[in-house]
């Protein structure tokens, strides 16, 4: 029983949007995708998938990329991306799949594991931020903390390590977000502040795309915290093995 992660999934079965024109591993990516996932993932394994998930609009047309989605082995944990408008009322959502868990303002429970995590937002510091991207990232910071504090008070976590929060301790915490954590310059920002406050073992995010993209996101050790990006061109399709 392990645990994945694969964001930016960018399903358009409902639509006219395919991902083909930016080429490379985005040509028939749903086939590469489906052919890697069916290899190396079982029912009992949990897949992470870091937003942007669909180009859907509206929800009745993101039901049948969510049913591909579901067809696969294994259980899924979703975030909000940038591209999910689809995304509406969570506690709908939750009553749909059973394989499938979408994440706001609380944890999702794996392998001895609190899976943590928001949409994030672009950080100061990176070029063009405004006030109203401030509210944003202000916003977001609010529900990682909700997210991150309620895999605290059940048990997971340095705090809960620590005896910071009642009850035994029980596991690490898996942090995601679906932007970078962190501004292109790759500074502290208030997200990997709350990761090292709750002391995550990992932080797994998408966004980035393209060769030019990827180095704008954090990865490797900082803080004891080990950054990872799982955009899908950059997986090359591939899931990435977290544990």
């Amino acid at each position: 029983m392990s645990i994945y992660a694969i964001a930016d999934l960018h399903l358009s079965f409902s639509s006219e949007k395919p991902m083909d024109i930016y080429g490379g591993e985005w040509v028939n990516h749903t086939d590469k995708v489906k052919k890697n996932w069916e290899a190396v993932i079982s029912g009992q394994d949990t897949v992470i998938i870091p937003g942007d998930t669909s180009w859907a609009l509206r929800f009745s047309d993101a039901l049948v990329d969510l049913e591909w989605i579901s067809e696969l082995p294994g259980k899924k944990v979703f975030i909000k991306g940038n591209h999910d408008l689809w995304w509406n009322s969570v506690s709908r959502l939750n009553s749909l799949f059973e394989d499938m868990f979408f994440l706001q303002n609380t944890f999702y429970e794996a392998e001895g594991y609190a899976i943590c995590g928001s949409r994030g937002w672009i950080c100061p510091g990176d070029d063009g931020f405004t006030a109203q991207d401030e509210k944003i990232y202000l916003r977001e910071l609010h529900r990682l903390r909700l997210s991150l504090e309620a895999a605290a008070n059940a048990g997971y976590g340095k705090k809960a390590q620590n005896g910071e929060h009642p009850g035994e301790s029980r596991g690490g915490i898996i942090g995601v977000v679906h932007f970078p954590p962190t501004c292109d310059n790759l500074r502290r920002s208030g997200f990997t502040e709350l990761f090292e406050e709750y002391g995550a073992e990992k932080v797994i995010y998408g966004h980035l795309h393209g060769k030019d993209a990827y180095g704008n996101g954090l990865k490797g050790i900082r803080n004891n915290i080990e950054y990872i990006l799982t955009s899908t061109d950059y997986l090359k399709c591939m899931p990435y093995k977290l544990l």
